[in-house]
């Protein structure tokens, strides 16, 4: 793609729900943004797949870094497309990884496929259809033999409230092998009632967890992300001084009494109560 280009003359997909997508010169690291209506969702460096420019995208990169052996291939799932950042970057850092990525926008996919090509030769599938929906059905074989699972799917700038109860991450969790780990990245500020009750609930599933964030995020409650990391199996601790020196910077990382501190008082999300993440302020992705 030519760096010439500029927003007026982005390239448009029309979404099933009205909105656009456009694909726009990064603002500030090089490469290029996927941006639904006014909202960023993905970053993508093409001459370095190994770029993570958003930073909570960069903390799941750090998660997917301590994963087995260094360069060891990944069985992935993906939920969410976006620009397909994290599966380039499963790709580019171990060649020979199987992935499925799961994505409700054909259009956008087409549009990230015409304008943002995917390597060639990797073992990559793209199923179309709502997240939830499409991974309660994967075929049998791939039940309990997922080293990765990667929930990050947004309508506009919220993740819809059927992704985020107990029913749907008991769905994620039979996908993993038993040494596997799933990685949800949740938006939340004030207060952070909606991450606490994501980390209560995904934690009721998955026993060991721990999350990453920025310190401000943690201690303000001011708007940011937050990434869970859960496993059935116990995540090893010698990750936690590479997850912080990873960064970005300032980071923090939470697990065991702290944790435990965090969720304190929040319940279990089901089908039954279960809400959209909330609405950021539009200050928030003021470009």
């Amino acid at each position: 793609m030519a760096r010439s280009r500029d927003a007026d003359d982005a390239p448009v997909a029309k979404l099933s729900d009205g909105r656009q997508a456009r694909i726009i010169p990064g603002r500030f690291a090089g490469g290029w943004e996927l941006v639904v209506e006014t909202t960023p969702q993905s970053h993508v460096d093409l001459d370095d797949p190994s770029h993570l420019h958003f930073e909570y995208i960069a903390r799941m990169g750090a998660v997917i870094d301590q994963l087995k052996l260094p360069g060891e291939p990944l069985t992935a799932v993906h939920l969410g497309a976006g620009a397909m950042s994290l599966p380039r970057y499963v790709e580019h850092t171990r060649p020979g990884s199987r992935q499925q990525v799961i994505e409700l926008e054909q259009g956008l996919v087409d549009l990230v496929r015409a304008h943002l090509p995917l390597p060639r030769g990797g073992q990559l599938r793209v199923r179309i259809g709502d997240a939830r929906d499409v991974a309660g059905r994967l075929p049998n074989g791939i039940l309990g033999q997922v080293d990765l699972v990667v929930s990050d799917v947004f309508a506009g700038a919220q993740t819809p409230a059927h992704l985020t109860s107990i029913e749907y991450y008991r769905i994620l969790a039979d996908l993993l092998a038993p040494t596997g780990v799933l990685l949800v990245n949740i938006a939340d500020g004030s207060g952070l009632a909606f991450a606490r009750a994501q980390v209560a609930t995904v934690r009721s599933v998955l026993e060991h967890v721990v999350i990453l964030a920025e310190v401000g995020t943690l201690k303000s409650g001011r708007f940011g992300n937050i990434v869970i990391a859960a496993s059935a199996s116990p995540l090893p601790m010698d990750w936690l001084p590479r997850l912080m020196a990873a960064g970005p910077h300032p980071a923090k990382v939470a697990h065991g009494d702290e944790l435990d501190v965090f969720v304190r008082g929040a319940r279990v999300v089901t089908d039954a109560d279960a809400t959209p993440s909330p609405k950021p302020a539009a200050s928030v992705f003021e470009r």
